[in-house]
């Protein structure tokens, strides 16, 4: 029997609620995880995207000749 046979005689409630709820209670935690580790690299990202743009602005900044410092 393909899957389909088996939902079709199935309420709706359990096509979109009950297998849902279940798969999120068996995988949620993995879920999670994995949320939560991409969440957390993409800030890592953007904080070392920051760093270096600070980084690149302070060392242009005072590595330019004393005239061009005055016009700041």
């Amino acid at each position: 029997m393909a899957v389909r046979e088996i939902l079709a005689g199935m309420p709706w409630w359990v096509k979109w609620v009950a297998i849902p709820a279940l798969a999120l209670l068996v995988f949620g935690g993995l879920l999670t995880t994995v949320l939560a580790f991409v969440i957390g690299l993409l800030f890592k990202v953007l904080l070392f995207v920051a760093l270096v743009a600070g980084l690149i602005y302070v060392v242009r900044k005072f590595m330019t000749p004393s005239r061009s410092r005055e016009d700041w």
